[in-house]
């Protein structure tokens, strides 16, 4: 084989081994959500979310279904901040279902039927209880209706299991 040859396979081994990864063991900071809000951006902390979450290499991801503001029985308050207050409770129950904590989930998108900033106080203090200093990425959507006519709010979740 020709000697430029050998010297482009050895160089094209080493540059596809540049980055790989080396096993180590996984300490307890290894299985955190990293939360960042660069300081280049506004601080969406106070309005009760982070700008990204990073999940941890190679952690299991669940999915939490919408949940709404119906209690144990399927009934719904026609109040706005009673069907929130509920829906975080039904958010903090399916969590307990599989087995996690509020301070694993990544990521949480909530609908709101006809928003205005009204709503937004009471949006942030739900989700500042539930999530204290760990809040995850968030996304509101406004929407018109939601699947059931006398909902007015539903959050589902990204959660990362240990």
């Amino acid at each position: 084989m020709p000697r430029s040859i050998k010297h482009l396979l050895i160089g094209g081994l080493i540059i596809m081994t540049i980055g790989v990864p080396v096993a180590t063991a996984a300490n307890e900071d290894d299985r955190k959500l990293a939360i960042v809000n660069p300081r280049n951006l506004h601080d969406p902390s106070p309005n009760g979310y982070s700008t990204a979450v990073i999940m941890p290499r190679g952690a299991r991801v669940a999915y939490i279904s919408g949940q709404g503001g119906q209690d144990s029985t399927g009934a719904l308050s026609p109040d706005f901040a009673v069907q929130v207050k509920q829906a975080y409770a039904n958010l903090r129950a399916a969590l307990e279902g599989i087995g996690a904590k509020p301070d694993q989930v990544a990521k949480i998108t909530v609908f709101v039927v006809d928003h205005d900033m009204s709503k937004l106080e009471v949006l942030t203090s739900n989700v500042k209880d539930m999530f204290g200093k760990a809040l995850p990425a968030q996304t509101l959507v406004p929407v018109p209706k939601l699947a059931i006519d006398p909902m007015l709010f539903e959050v589902e979740a990204v959660v990362v299991l240990d």
